[in-house]
């Protein structure tokens, strides 16, 4: 794992606590694990994260929000979301793939809505051309597949 990746943990699961763990075992549903940290500490973390690593790119970006996720753990992967969500200016369509992947094994809307309404519909906001060209069929094949999350994401992003 990276550096900034072991911090993002480390800090979750220091800022856990069993009776936070309960409630957030409501909402994560029976796929994922759960710290018990509050959205407010993944939100601080993924701050804390960036203001100790200040030079991370596109590339960093991505590849953390990757080794993030990877773990089935609610926290790690709503601290992947904060990480895109604050970093969604430097996320272009190529990346639409990976957030697929993200919203297919979101297990939980608790983290697909905030995925295409924070990250995936102002990626799109912002693409020209044939960017947004592109990402427009790949939202319309979203809409087509058989999984609900990511016929819901396209829904959100498109406005339905």
């Amino acid at each position: 794992m990276s550096e900034a990746g072991e911090f993002v943990d480390y800090t979750l699961q220091r800022e856990s606590s069993w009776e936070k763990a309960y409630g957030i075992q409501e909402r994560a549903g029976k796929g994922l694990k759960v710290y018990g940290a509050s959205v407010g500490a993944v939100r601080g973390t993924i701050r804390d994260t960036l203001n100790r690593y200040r030079n991370l790119g596109h590339d960093d970006i991505t590849a953390l929000s990757t080794e993030l996720w990877a773990e089935p753990v609610f926290e790690r992967r709503l601290a992947a979301v904060v990480l895109l969500q604050t970093e969604v200016g430097l996320l272009t369509h190529t990346d639409l793939t990976r957030l697929e992947g993200f919203i297919r094994q979101s297990d939980t809307d608790a983290l697909a809505v905030p995925l295409a309404n924070d990250v995936v519909r102002p990626l799109l906001d912002r693409l020209e051309g044939q960017a947004r060209d592109k990402a427009i069929k790949v939202l319309q094949r979203w809409r087509d597949d058989p999984d609900p999350r990511l016929q819901r994401a396209a829904g959100l992003v498109a406005g339905d």
